[in-house]
């Protein structure tokens, strides 16, 4: 729990999903007082924010910050535009080669442009987030390589770097499979039934079960062992009567 006195020492980026929800976790185990920033950026599954919502009442984190920007403005990605049919149904391969088209462009630069905002504001000196490098679909800024450059930048272009401060980038899932993560996470006691992976959900937040999202995370709780309790939450039954009282 959040229930340390004081200012917040980490910002956690919170999206709502299976690996941020475990990024938080992590970081209050060890001991971070945390704000957590969530960003509704125009995605077309934003079901994810009130999945941060739930995530953050959750775990006791009560500096919680929703912060609006328009993405779908600049377009270029299946997430932020309506018009672009995100991808379903690939293959193991087809996943882990190239760039898909629900990249958002620079999404991570922003978000944690914004997280170093809000921790330099705050007083934190650590900003945490949960990307992956290893079961991931080809995004650019979820290497290592992108997360040290972000620090390097963070401690040039703030006041608090200038002034001796040193701000750290912390992303413990960087190198985990997305069974290893899913298994930290039980660990820590993390309900997964609040959170959510899915691009494209149905209108009551159950997953689709095909995106390239849902497929790694489904892999995922295959591996470990244990059914993913979001689908119990949300099961088709439930979808199939929203749709019929429409």
């Amino acid at each position: 729990m959040n229930d340390s006195p004081g200012k917040p020492t980490a910002v956690v980026l919170l999206s709502g999903g299976l690996d941020s929800a475990t990024t938080a976790a992590w970081a209050l185990a060890r001991g971070e007082r945390l704000a957590a920033l969530s960003i509704d950026y125009g995605q077309r599954h934003r079901v994810e924010i009130e999945a941060a919502r739930e995530v953050a009442a959750g775990l006791g984190i009560a500096d919680h910050t929703i912060m609006p920007i328009n993405l779908a403005g600049f377009g270029g990605s299946a997430l932020v535009d309506d018009t672009q049919a995100v991808p379903k149904g690939r293959s193991d391969a087809a996943i882990a080669s190239g760039i898909p088209s629900t990249y958002v462009p620079a999404r991570n630069t922003v978000f944690l442009s914004l997280a170093l905002a809000l921790a330099e504001s705050r007083g934190a000196s650590r900003l945490v987030l949960g990307v992956n490098a290893v079961d991931y679909s080809g995004y650019p800024d979820c290497r290592p390589e992108f997360l040290e450059a972000f620090r390097q930048l963070a401690n040039l272009a703030t006041k608090a770097g200038v002034e001796g401060g040193q701000f750290e980038i912390l992303a413990p899932l960087v190198a985990l499979t997305k069974a290893e993560i899913i298994r930290t996470g039980l660990d820590l006691g993390v309900d997964y039934a609040l959170t959510t992976s899915c691009y494209d959900p149905g209108p009551n937040g159950r997953p689709c079960g095909t995106c390239d999202s849902c497929q790694i995370r489904a892999a995922g709780f295959a591996s470990v062992g244990v059914p993913d309790p979001r689908l119990a939450r949300f099961p088709p039954e439930a979808e199939d009567q929203r749709r019929a009282d429409r």
